[in-house]
């Protein structure tokens, strides 16, 4: 996973300084989707160049995360005496963050990565190029020399010898955006791309398959008016009036500057120039023509507005993303049920309405099964719901991991309903999933926080989770939305049921009342600093959980070994007896998650035979049951409150997070940029 960012100044003045900043705020807005090494490039000062017009870019890249590129860059203007107040009326520049996964991190294997020595053709790229080793053959048969260990430099070497060709035979005229839908023509696997080019001076193309990648535009003249009016995009005119256009993996990157944005689709190219930004639709079909290169239509497309505020991607009084978010879920469980739930009346019952599945529910109860399809987190969740979904619904519901799936070709039928989560709704996984579930002609679902996302365009139906912006790696309050919606989905599917109706309708209570509870059990903060604090020197952590909380388990677990860098296993407590059980002694710590639902004698069973193997215990129980768990005190208890057994993995999971989180925290680790891990995993 990496960010990619640009910006580009039409008709107002900028300095070469303020321009970096922009792009230095806005890699620090992506840095969480990766932060082993970074880049930027801008352009050099017109008077600079002897050999042409345009003198080549300047090309900025570091190891480490952003700070140090930062650092590095205003080194090296004081050392060159670059000037930082020279003024560009129009320019445009691309920066980058990187999670390696070609190539360890290094100035060589960050990006931009450059065509040649002469940064002709530069490229940021936030995705894995599949094919790269067959080009990188062809391109030094063709007398390329490459510099690092990246698939991505095979991308601008290609631009370059495609342009070069162009020229050869006589095509003076080939545009930026032609040079860019060859290249693509060349390209096997998932990507976002935005290129620079000393040919085609204060010009960007974007392009994107399976990467996110959106347009922000900001109209500096009249910006009422502008607001009222700016609703088309065909191409979007150069009417003179400055305007900075910016181009962005994320929309938490865009949101301090505009909220009118365009979610560039698969297989698009935006070609940012004069002004305007025109938009044209990759055909692999089409082919040269008498030696020149295809010139497609443009295509129009509308902007839209974000729904985020500034405020919601700023830390506030945390100090971290990951302690922001864990707080913020009271708020997020409530945002991700307003307008949803129905508290009924004197003549009507309670309910839930899911607008984006009301024309599909016929069929999924008509469906021969549900599949649940996720990775990690996103998997956690669903598995948390999976009861709760076969018993309201009466339909067998079966779960996948995304890779797996793909990796074995299981069997996905068109009578089956298949549903897929994912926080980003970019995952490459699930999003390779999804493309296999279509072609077996199954009904897709897609549970996603991303409005405009790849499995929100993509799937037949679906709900938004509405969590908000999240931002930590580790994925908290996301978490618990997924749940909520998935027992929504529920509820929903099993609302033609007399027989559950009682059922229903205290989850439904239970839904209103959990943004309380949450408050309530935020409340062991300190208790879960304290509990951190003895666990701070061990290397391995157990937590058995059963029933509804087996998710919980497997989420505590991955929440520590996330960001504690601390081995952790959720197990099934089921299980305990045909394996684990010989990994309890005095000195390692076991969470049994044990809070009353219909599993919970067998969880006192298994907490009895773990004290009796002197067992270092600590139970998760519901308030009031300290005594019948951990009698005598002799195991640490943490209390919750109580809830509808289907939500109290919502409840259960918290005092996990936290726990995680001052681990982290204690251990000296940066709790939000985890070692190796970056948020949304679109590569595979």
């Amino acid at each position: 996973m990496c960010g990619i960012f640009a910006y580009l100044n039409f008709h107002v003045a900028r300095e070469r300084g303020y321009i970096l900043e922009v792009l230095f705020g806005g890699l620090r807005r992506l840095e969480y989707r990766g932060y082993d090494s970074a880049g930027v490039s801008i352009d050099s000062s017109p008077g600079s160049w002897n050999g042409g017009a345009t003198p080549p870019p300047l090309v900025f890249r570091q190891e480490g995360k952003i700070a140090s590129l930062v650092k590095s860059v205003y080194e090296e203007a004081a050392a060159s005496d670059l000037n930082l107040k020279e003024s560009f009326s129009t320019h445009a520049g691309i920066a980058h963050t990187r999670w390696a996964t070609h190539g360890v991190p290094s100035p060589r294997n960050s990006h931009p990565q450059a065509s040649d020595s002469g940064n002709e053709f530069l490229v940021v790229h936030n995705g894995v190029i599949t094919n790269y080793e067959v080009l990188k053959e062809t391109l030094l048969r063709h007398g390329f020399k490459f510099e690092s260990e990246t698939d991505t430099e095979v991308i601008p070497k290609l631009a370059k010898f495609i342009f070069d060709k162009a020229y050869e035979e006589g095509d003076k005229n080939v545009t930026f955006s032609q040079v860019v839908l060859e290249v693509m023509r060349h390209l096997e696997g998932a990507y976002a791309l935005i290129f620079k080019s000393r040919h085609y001076p204060n010009e960007l193309v974007a392009c994107k398959r399976g990467s996110p990648l959106l347009l922000g535009v900001k109209e500096l003249e009249d910006e009422k008016s502008a607001a009222a009016s700016f609703t088309e995009l065909k191409p979007l005119t150069s009417n003179g009036h400055p305007k900075e256009l910016f181009l962005s993996s994320d929309a938490g990157a865009l949101v301090e500057h505009t909220k009118k944005v365009l979610v560039i689709e698969d297989g698009e190219v935006v070609h940012l120039k004069g002004g305007s930004a025109s938009i044209f639709k990759f055909d692999r079909t089409a082919c040269n023509s008498g030696g020149t290169l295809s010139r497609p239509a443009s295509v129009e497309r509308a902007l839209s507005v974000l729904e985020m505020e500034v405020e919601q991607i700023n830390k506030g009084k945390y100090e971290h993303y990951m302690q922001k978010e864990i707080h913020e879920q009271p708020e997020s469980l409530t945002t991700t049920m307003r307008g949803r739930l129905l508290l009924g009346g004197t003549s009507k019952a309670k309910g839930v309405l899911l607008g984006g599945l009301k024309d599909h529910l016929k069929k999924i109860r008509r469906s021969r099964r549900i599949v649940f399809i996720g990775c990690g987190t996103s998997y956690n969740a669903a598995l948390a719901a999976r009861s709760l979904v076969e018993e309201l619904s009466g339909i067998p519901v079966t779960m996948e991991i995304a890779s797996d799936l793909v990796d074995r070709q299981g069997p996905i039928y068109r009578e089956d309903t298949v549903v897929f989560v994912s926080q980003s709704g970019e995952t490459a996984d699930t999003l390779q999933a999804l493309d296999y579930a279509l072609e077996n002609d199954a009904l897709c679902v897609g549970i996603t926080n991303t409005v405009g996302s790849a499995i929100a365009r993509r799937t037949h139906c679906g709900v938004h989770i509405n969590a908000g912006c999240e931002i930590g790696v580790a994925s908290t309050k996301a978490y618990t939305s997924q749940i909520v919606v998935m027992v929504m989905l529920a509820l929903a599917i099993g609302d033609d049921t007399i027989s559950s109706k009682v059922r229903r309708e205290a989850i439904i209570d239970g839904l209103f009342d959990l943004p309380s509870k949450a408050k309530e059990v935020l409340k062991l903060d300190q208790e879960m600093e304290d509990l951190a604090q003895l666990l701070i020197a061990e290397q391995s952590l157990l937590v058995f959980g059963r029933g509804y909380n087996y998710a919980t388990a497997l989420e505590g677990a991955l929440k520590v070994k996330e960001v504690a860098l601390m081995h952790s296993e959720g197990i099934l407590a089921g299980e305990m007896k045909h394996g684990p059980l010989a990994l309890v002694d005095e000195t390692l710590p076991i969470v049994v998650i044990a809070t009353r639902d219909t599993c919970f004698s067998k969880q006192q069973s298994v907490i009895q035979q773990l004290h009796a193997r002197k067992g270092r215990l600590i139970v998760m129980c519901t308030e009031g049951d300290a005594e019948s768990v951990c009698a005598g005190g002799s195991c640490r208890v943490i209390e919750v409150p109580q809830v509808e057994d289907c939500l109290q993995p919502v409840i259960n999971v918290i005092p996990l997070q936290l726990l995680a989180y001052h681990l982290t925290v204690l251990r000296g680790y940066n709790v939000d940029q985890p070692r190796n891990l970056a948020k949304s995993v679109t590569t595979q």
